[in-house]
C-alpha cells in the first residue's frame, strides 16, 4: 500500500469560499477550497444533506487545525459526513478502519526487501501515518474506539496541534504538513459500550480523549430530512416517495423501541436506503422488508417489528 501513495496536490492553489453557500448551512465561516482535485479527493454525492453542527465542527477542524471526534449511532453517516465536506473543498481524504488487525507496523511502516540494481536490499517502507502526516490530507480513523492499545498510543503522539511524529526505527522526527488534518469517528465517546450493542469497543484513555479539541455528536436526522435524502439517493418517483415516507416512519418506530429497550435492532438511515433500493427492484414491500431487515432480527421480537410495519404501511406482513 505504501508504494502507491504519492504526493497529493499543490497546496498553493486554493480559493476562499463561503461555507453557507457550499454546504447550505447557517454560518459565517470562510474556508479554503483547493483548486486541483487529486485521486484522494472523495466523489461528491449530490444528494447528501449536511448536518449543521457536525459540518461546522468538521470545517473548524480543516480551517483551524482542530482535532475533531464525531460520535454517533451506527448508520448516521459520520465518516461520510467528513468525506462529503472534503469532496466539496477538494481536500484529499483517507479513511482507516481501526479494526483489531491494524497494528503499529501498519501505521508507521516496516523494513522490506526490495530490488535495486539487481540486488536485494532492505529499505524502510513508510506506513500510512507518516505519508499522511507529510501531505495535505484529512486522515480519518473509523471505529476509533475499537483500536488496539499499541495503535492508540502511536496516534496519541500526533494529536497535539504542533505534535511531531518520531520514527524510532529511522532516527527521524517528522514535522506535520501545514494542511495535515486528523479526524476520528466512533459509536461511543470513549467510555466503553454502555448499550450492549457495540461489542469489541474499548474505553479510551481519558488523557487521549482530552487531546480531541472538538467533540460532535451526530444523531439521526428529522423524518423530513431523511425522506428527502432517501428519495434523492434512489431517484424515487411519486409512488416510491409515498413508500419512503412509510419506511422512515417505520425506522423511527424501531429507534424509539430501541431506546425503550423493547427491541435490540434498529433501522439506521443506511438500512432505510437499502430497503428503498431493494423495493425499487423487487416491487414488493413485504419481501423487501424481510430480506433487508426482518431476517436479521431476534426471533423473539419479530411480532413487535410486524406491528411497527402494520402501523407504518397500513397492511400486515
Amino acid at each position: 500500500m505504501t508504494n502507491k501513495l504519492n504526493k497529493v496536490t499543490n497546496i498553493d492553489k486554493s480559493d476562499e469560499v463561503k461555507a453557507s453557500e457550499v454546504f447550505n448551512i447557517d454560518t459565517d465561516l470562510i474556508v479554503s477550497k483547493f483548486i486541483e482535485r487529486s485521486n484522494y479527493v472523495p466523489e461528491i454525492d449530490d444528494s447528501y444533506v449536511f448536518d449543521q453542527q457536525t459540518t461546522i465542527a468538521i470545517l473548524l477542524g480543516l480551517k483551524f487545525n482542530k482535532r475533531v471526534f464525531i460520535q454517533g449511532l451506527h448508520g448516521t453517516g459520520k465518516s461520510t459526513h467528513i468525506e462529503q465536506v472534503c469532496a466539496r473543498l477538494n481536500w484529499p481524504c483517507v479513511r482507516i478502519n481501526l479494526d483489531s488487525h491494524i497494528s503499529r507496523i501498519d501505521l508507521i511502516g516496516k523494513d522490506s526487501i526490495v530490488l535495486k540494481e539487481g540486488k536485494q536490499v532492505t529499505e524502510f517502507q513508510e506506513g500510512i501515518l507518516p505519508w499522511a502526516f507529510q501531505n495535505n490530507v484529512a486522515l480519518v480513523f473509523d471505529e476509533y474506539d475499537a483500536g488496539r492499545p499499541d495503535v492508540m498510543f502511536v496516534i496519541q503522539r500526533i494529536l497535539e496541534a504542533e505534535g511531531k511524529l518520531t520514527l524510532l526505527d529511522q532516527n527521524k522526527v517528522l514535522k506535520p504538513h501545514p494542511y495535515f488534518r486528523i479526524f476520528a469517528t466512533a459509536n461511543t465517546v470513549g467510555l466503553g459500550d454502555t448499550s450492549g450493542i457495540y461489542h469489541g469497543t474499548n474505553q479510551i484513555n481519558q488523557g487521549q480523549m482530552d487531546r480531541w479539541s472538538i467533540i460532535s455528536k451526530l444523531n439521526y436526522l428529522s423524518e423530513e430530512t431523511e425522506i428527502e435524502i432517501v428519495s434523492k439517493k434512489i431517484k424515487a418517483n411519486d409512488n416510491e416517495k409515498k413508500y419512503i415516507k412509510s419506511m422512515v416512519k417505520l425506522a423511527t418506530l424501531t429507534r424509539k423501541g430501541f431506546q425503550l429497550k423493547d427491541i435490540s435492532t434498529l433501522m439506521s438511515p443506511r438500512t432505510v436506503i437499502m430497503l428503498a433500493e431493494n423495493y425499487k427492484i423487487i416491487k414488493d414491500m413485504k419481501i423487501a422488508f424481510e430480506l433487508t431487515f426482518l431476517n436479521k432480527c431476534d426471533e423473539s421480537e419479530i411480532d413487535i417489528y410486524k406491528e411497527y410495519f402494520q402501523r407504518s404501511f397500513g397492511f400486515d406482513i
